[in-house]
Parts: C-alpha cells; structure tokens; sequence
C-alpha cells in the first residue's frame, strides 16, 4: 500500500480531487506494495485506482488516458527494507555515538538498488522476491557478493540464506536482468584464492554480470579486528595484481575491463590512481570506483583553463589524508593560476579513528579542530560530501554552527573546486 505525498498541478489526479494522504490499494486488481509496484502498474493506458481517502472512504476510479501522459501522483518514500545480516564488517557496528540517526539504518533494499546504485545482499528475499525482480524487470540490480564459496559467505554475513548467492544471480541473468557486483575485501577471510575464485565464478555467468568492483574493508576504531583487520599494502598490492588479472580477460573477452579495484585500494596499495581509460564509461563513480580520478582530473583542468585571480586571499584546503599528497602536488599550480596563498591541511579522524582516511566521513569537529584561527582573508574550501541534505555533518554539527566557530573565514563546501572558485 502507498500513500499520497503530492499530488502535481494540471494532472489527471487533481482533476480526480485525489488528497495527499490517500492510500492506493489495488491498480487494475493489482495490490499495490510500494512505489516500485505502483510505477510498474501505472504504465498501462487504461487504470482501474482504488484507494481509501483520509477519511476512510473507499473510491475506485477508473482512468482513460492518452499514451505517456501523466497520472501525478507522487508517492510518499517507502519503508526501507532493513538488513537482514551481521557482518562482520559491518560499518554501522563501527559507529561513534553522536552520528547522525540516518547511519543507523542497516539497509539492505532491492528497491533503493534499482533506483540510486546502493549494494545489496539478496539474502532477505525469497523465491518469490527474486521472482518480482525478474516479473518488474528491475534491472540494473548492484549486488554485493564479497565471495561466492557458500559457506564462507554464510561466515561473513551471518546468515544462513547468504550460501543462496551464486543460485540466486545465475536466475536473475538467466532471465535477462544485468548485475554489477561487489566484493568487500577482508584478509584472511575472502582474499587471495577465495579472490580468484570469486571472480571466476562471477566471470563464467556471462554479460549478465556487467561489472565487479572490489574495495577494501572499511573499519574505524570501534570494530578494527571485531574480527575483521585492515589490508596491509602488501595485501593490497596482492589483491590489486589479482584484479588486474581479471581486467585484462574482460578486455580480451567483453571488450572492456569488467573488474575494477576502488581507489581506496589503490592508495592503501601506495599505487597511482589511473587514468581515465581504466574505468571504461564509470559508470561505478558512485561506488567509489573511479571518482578520485575524475575530480583530479577535473582539477587540473579547470587550473588550465583559468581560475578568478584572488590576491591577497589564502585558500585553505582541508580533506582526508588519502588525498592530501595529491592536493599537495597542485599547490603551485594553483597559486600560480590565482594569485593566493594555497594551504592543504591533511585532516585527521578523531570521530572514527586514523584507519578513516576519507573526506566524506570527517566530522565538524575534527575539521574545526584542523582549521584552527582564521582571518577574513581566508577562503576555506572544505569537501560538500561531509554535510548530508540538512547541512549536517556526521557528527550532527550544523554547517550554520561551524561557520561561525570559523568566522570572519568564509566557508565553501566544494565537489570541484575550480567550480567552487568560480562561484565566488
């Protein structure tokens, strides 16, 4: 059942009167279980809607509509589907208390995989679940592997339905859906030959399979070896060396790469991250996968293209201590193309520990805590990927509450920083 968050102006639903708040029940006999059901079964020309209002009263409307005209109704977010696991590498159990509510949310939604790219298990779906992604054609789906042994994959998940894996994907490309894939790497648990044979076996089940990206486990101080330990380099050269392997077989026998490592792995490896050729269409940006690479490359174009000259200013740079030294070799280049005085601070975790290196998971007290005084000639160009929608950072510190620790400075949260620049 979904319920009514909008209703959009000029529509056949408020032509219909339709209230926010009214619940849709069945679409042509259908029951209607959420907003991917409701979308699938509103496609037809012709629709049977029977809802219940907000007080209580049933109406059925029966709809005539033109091809690809639209019905507005905008559904209110669904439920999400929770995790069915324990990991034993689970983020979430390597939370501080004070994070934001959302990173509490142990997701594991087929439905949030189809619409935003988000990694799932499959191991809270039955028969009849992995059924509704091939009737609905929910491809397509980003599904996190880590190994396809079944016994092994029920040793990391916890969860005895996790061993379904290889049965589970084999159907779902069987019947024409496509998968990216994911391996979490943990040493000792699914590295090395548990590697290789992962990838082979994603490998053998064809087009189906479009792409399998492996990232190193992620652990702070709260769950490092809770029982799972970080990559060494030389692991991580290891696991990079493996991958390579499989790249080059999808070159050979795909035409593109197939299997990428994320570049966490590769600056864990002490490796250069490489050029854009490596990613194909990076289409696994998101994930990770490829975006270290973009925003460099985005960097130094946008210094040969020209920055507004700012004399007399001092750009302060903050970010993880992953990307520093790469910042940190742009420093001439930067101040040469505008003219001010270029600062990187190297941010250390406090909130997750030093095994975080990321930007995106530095919190508004660390960053303060980096920044230190400031002058109104400081332009502090901070990354936007630590504030969520609400301008909150992990630790739930407003933007509005850290910008005025920092003042008279002026605060610029950045994704590209030659547009950030240019914004001023």
């Amino acid at each position: 059942m979904v319920r009514i968050a909008e209703v959009e102006q000029g529509t056949i639903a408020e032509e219909l009167e339709l209230q926010i708040g009214t619940r849709i029940v069945r679409v042509n006999g259908e029951r209607v279980r959420d907003g991917i059901d409701l979308t699938f079964l509103l496609a037809d020309q012709d629709i049977s809607l029977e809802t219940v209002g907000p007080d209580g009263v049933a109406t059925v409307f029966e709809i005539e509509r033109v091809p690809g005209e639209p019905l507005g109704i905008v559904p209110a977010p669904d439920t999400v589907r929770e995790c069915a696991n324990e990991c034993v590498f689970c983020f979430i159990d390597g939370n501080p208390e004070g994070v934001r509510d959302t990173l509490w949310i142990r997701d594991d939604d087929f439905r949030l995989s189809f619409t935003y790219g988000s990694y799932v298990t499959l191991t809270n779906l039955g028969p009849r679940g992995i059924q509704r992604l091939v009737d609905q054609r929910l491809s397509p789906l980003y599904v996190s592997v880590h190994t396809t042994d079944p016994d092994l994959r029920v040793r990391l998940l916890k969860n005895e339905r996790a061993g379904l894996i290889m049965e589970q994907l084999e159907y779902l490309v069987d019947n024409g859906l496509e998968v990216h894939t994911q391996i979490v790497l943990c040493p000792e648990w699914n590295d090395g030959e548990h590697l290789d044979r992962t990838m082979a076996d994603l490998f053998a089940l064809g087009p189906g399979i479009r792409t399998l990206s492996v990232v190193p486990v992620g652990l702070t101080r709260y769950n490092v070896n809770r029982p799972v330990r970080p990559l060494t380099q030389a692991e991580s050269r290891q696991a990079v060396e493996q991958v390579e392997a499989f790249r080059q077989r999808g070159l050979q026998e795909k035409g593109y790469g197939w299997s990428y490592v994320a570049d966490e792995l590769f600056l864990m490896a002490g490796y250069e991250i490489p050029s854009p050729s490596y990613y194909d269409d990076a289409s696994l940006l998101e994930n990770g996968v490829g975006a270290v690479r973009h925003f460099l490359d985005d960097l130094d174009a946008g210094i040969q293209e020209g920055l507004p000259r700012l004399e007399g200013r001092r750009i302060r740079i903050l970010t993880g201590t992953s990307m520093a030294p790469m910042f940190r070799e742009r420093v001439s280049a930067l101040q040469e193309a505008t003219g001010a005085r270029v600062e990187v601070t190297a941010v250390e975790n406090g909130f997750y520990g030093p095994t975080v290196t990321v930007a995106g998971l530095l919190s508004g007290a660390d960053l303060l805590e980096a920044v230190g005084p400031t002058s109104e000639n400081d332009l502090i160009l901070m990354p936007a990927e630590t504030l969520n929608q609400d301008d909150l950072f992990i630790d739930s510190m407003s933007l509005e509450s850290f910008s005025r620790e920092l003042s008279p400075a002026r605060i610029v949260p950045a994704y590209e920083i030659p547009e950030a620049l240019r914004s001023l």
